[in-house]
């Protein structure tokens, strides 16, 4: 903290304070608080404003305000939880290995083009426990050109993912075959730090993206994950997503979203396959 700056205040946050977080985190990133997030919200801004050497919530609206091009993600970034690990929800992977991936050698046999999204990628596990399922599933004698987009709204944790060093605990999802083929000791690292391999890291790409905003990227993708994000969004928010995704996924591709999420009246676009798995525009098989 600067010299000057007044130690932090912890005031609770005002009514006002409060509607403007509300209103801005909305019109940026769609995400919508209740006023059941009140508290939440003040105990997240209030670590914040201490990094950022604030006396208080309020002047820290003043920054968004005065600043949004350099405060936004910051405050976008602090609101939302980045709960995320190696192989999360396993039976979605298991699905991508031996349900997915056979149609998809079988379909795209002539391309030999493979191209997967990761929306709401965070620090990086759900991209790269992606990349090891499709691989892995890979015939090893032929050579296919696969790709896998990974974005999200924070910066901090993209930088995270883009580098691929993980605790040695944040691999214990992970089967030992697949830590010794798929991850190195970080060197200049202590010993519990793991660096996920070039071979690997060369398939995926990290790009910021908020998901409410413009998408420079055209397809078609072969499947999409979104899992545990449209879950902040209201109604018509989560519509329009979800239009979004199916205009850029292939006839008969997949859209994954987490356990907690439902296409259930949102749109007739998509079928479910499994639990929480969707099929662009064919029927359930």
């Amino acid at each position: 903290m600067p010299a000057s700056a007044p130690a932090y205040s912890a005031d609770s946050i005002s009514e006002a304070d409060f509607r403007y977080i509300r209103a801005i985190i909305a019109e940026q990133a769609g995400i919508q608080l209740s006023e059941q997030k009140r508290s939440m919200v003040h105990s997240r801004l209030a670590k914040r404003v201490r990094s950022l050497g604030l006396p208080s919530i309020a002047a820290y609206c003043d920054q968004v305000r005065n600043y949004p091009e350099r405060e936004l993600t910051g405050l976008i970034s602090a609101l939302t939880t980045n709960v995320t690990a190696f192989f999360r929800e396993p039976h979605h992977f298991a699905f991508l290995a031996e349900r997915i991936m056979p149609e998809l050698l079988e379909r795209n046999a002539a391309s030999r083009r493979l191209r997967i999204w990761s929306a709401g990628c965070s620090s990086g596990e759900e991209p790269y426990s992606i990349a090891m399922t499709v691989i892995e599933a890979m015939p090893a004698s032929q050579s296919w050109d696969f790709k896998l987009l990974a974005t999200d709204l924070d910066q901090e944790v993209l930088a995270f993912g883009r580098e691929g060093v993980y605790r040695g605990d944040r691999l214990d999802g992970i089967a030992p075959e697949q830590r010794r083929r798929w991850f190195r000791r970080a060197a200049a690292r202590s010993v519990d730090r793991a660096l996920v391999v070039e071979t690997l890291r060369e398939h995926v790409s990290f790009l910021p993206l908020n998901l409410m905003g413009q998408w420079p990227m055209k397809g078609p993708f072969d499947v999409i994950f979104c899992r545990n994000v449209i879950i902040y969004f209201d109604q018509p928010r989560k519509a329009r997503l979800i239009r979004r995704f199916s205009d850029l996924l292939t006839e008969g591709g997949h859209l994954i979203i987490g356990h907690s999420e439902s296409l259930h009246g949102l749109t007739d676009r998509f079928r479910p396959i499994g639990k929480t798995i969707y099929r662009r525009g064919a029927a359930e098989c």
